[in-house]
């Protein structure tokens, strides 16, 4: 039986590097995050009228922002 672990290996990579790594994947993440939030606010913004001109429904917010932040 075989397992595979996705681990940072140590060889060839200094504490630095994966540090940085670490640093780089975080500030992805939060630029997602914000994004979303981003998103979520401004189209929760709008008015039932206004949403229905954009084809959405009040209900469905949370999903466009989603695909918004982390499908594109």
């Amino acid at each position: 039986m075989a397992y595979e672990t996705n681990s940072i290996s140590t060889f060839g990579t200094s504490i630095l590097d994966r540090v940085a790594a670490v640093i780089a994947e975080y500030r992805v993440k939060a630029a997602h995050r914000k994004v979303y939030r981003d998103t979520v606010r401004e189209l929760g913004a709008l008015s039932n009228r206004e949403l229905c001109d954009l084809g959405l429904h009040r209900s469905e917010i949370r999903r466009v922002a989603y695909q918004a932040a982390y499908e594109s």
